[in-house]
């Protein structure tokens, strides 16, 4: 068999760390914290998947305020105590090879929520587990959800602030990834779709003001980190809506963000209104991560539906993006890599301790 041109398995250096492979966990909320706090519950979900092999681990969204959680069950790292636990999560997902990531976020309207295997609806400010939330505009994601509050300026700039004193914190616990969250409809990503941003100040109206809250935070966020550091967004490449955020709009962004600095863009899309139409099947979001690493020249995640090594590899060799980022395939699966080595009949490095199981 001759060995493709680019593999699956290859390492990919991104400035000074490398990724064993091309394969990573995608960041899977478990609405499992307490207060914003890790519990072993967090050290035992993520460590699976560096034994098993993954190039890179990036963490659920890990709210940079207490009011920019999902849920009440949400991590955070808006205070320093909260980086212990975290510290030690890091260090054994470094122990087995892999790179440690950690996506911030703040979940804006979409916040105050139950857990999703308890319901998911909205929380009303004056209700246990509730609170008032956020967004660039006073509109609800649901026509029954309690509006958000419209920011004003100082409490963007302390927002802004409050990215900048987690990923501090994040660099502190020993992340080597750090991925600012702007898709899926949460806050970032509120400010840049025309259909959640109706402002008319400098943070409204137009595609530069819009993406002016993004480029703000990556100004703040950059400078706290090293050459030891990859800084990544997660973008929702298109609303599957008519006016909103678009492909487009996608690509001047990133252009922007790579000039600012960031390595990797993390493709994904949807998310920003409920009334929105997603045409779904077997890697349907490649074409995205395609499209932006062509007209960017970045390097790109894509996701989606990808369920077998040949797609993933496919989508390696033929350039449509650089790393492979999956969730479901993986709680599935904690093992992925090792079994998709094996369907590509390519020889990787099992764990010692794993070495009587190996496929063979």
């Amino acid at each position: 068999m001759t060995a493709p041109l680019v593999s699956l398995f290859d390492p990919l250096p991104l400035g000074n760390i490398t990724l064993k492979n091309r394969i990573v966990v995608s960041p899977m909320c478990q609405y499992s914290a307490l207060d914003g706090y890790a519990t072993d519950w967090h050290l035992v979900h993520l460590g699976q998947f560096a034994i098993g092999q993954a190039g890179a681990v990036i963490q659920e969204a890990t709210a940079v305020s207490p009011a920019g959680r999902i849920s009440y069950g949400d991590l955070g790292l808006w205070e320093d105590g909260q980086i212990t636990k975290l510290s030690q999560i890091c260090q054994f997902i470094k122990d087995q090879g892999a790179a440690p990531g950690i996506q911030l976020a703040h979940a804006g309207r979409k916040a105050s929520t139950e857990k999703p295997w308890l319901g998911k609806r909205q929380y009303r400010p004056d209700e246990k587990n509730g609170w008032q939330t956020y967004g660039p505009s006073a509109s609800p994601y649901y026509q029954d959800d309690v509006p958000p509050e419209a920011l004003s300026h100082s409490q963007i700039e302390q927002i802004i602030s409050d990215f900048e004193h987690a990923t501090k914190r994040a660099v502190q616990a020993g992340y080597d990834i750090i991925e600012i969250h702007a898709a899926h409809g949460y806050l970032i990503h509120q400010f840049l779709s025309p259909l959640t941003n109706t402002r008319q100040d400098d943070y409204g109206r137009s595609f530069e003001n819009r993406v002016r809250f993004l480029m703000e935070i990556i100004q703040k966020v950059k400078p706290c980190l090293t050459e030891k550091h990859s800084l990544w967004v997660r973008i929702s490449a298109t609303d599957w809506a008519d006016g909103g955020w678009d492909v487009d709009q996608s690509i001047k962004l990133v252009n922007l963000l790579k000039e600012a600095g960031v390595q990797l863009i993390d493709v994904s899309s949807g998310g920003a209104v409920n009334h929105q139409k997603i045409t779904t099947g077997p890697g349907y979001q490649m074409p995205f991560s395609s499209k932006i690493r062509t007209e960017t020249g970045i390097k790109t995640g894509t996701v989606g539906l990808i369920t077998t090594a040949q797609e993933a590899q496919r989508a390696i060799e033929t350039a449509t993006a650089d790393i492979i980022l999956l969730g479901r395939e993986f709680l599935r699966d904690p093992h992925l890599p090792l079994r998709w080595a094996k369907d590509l009949q390519i020889e990787i490095p099992y764990p010692g301790q794993y070495e009587r199981a190996k496929f063979s």
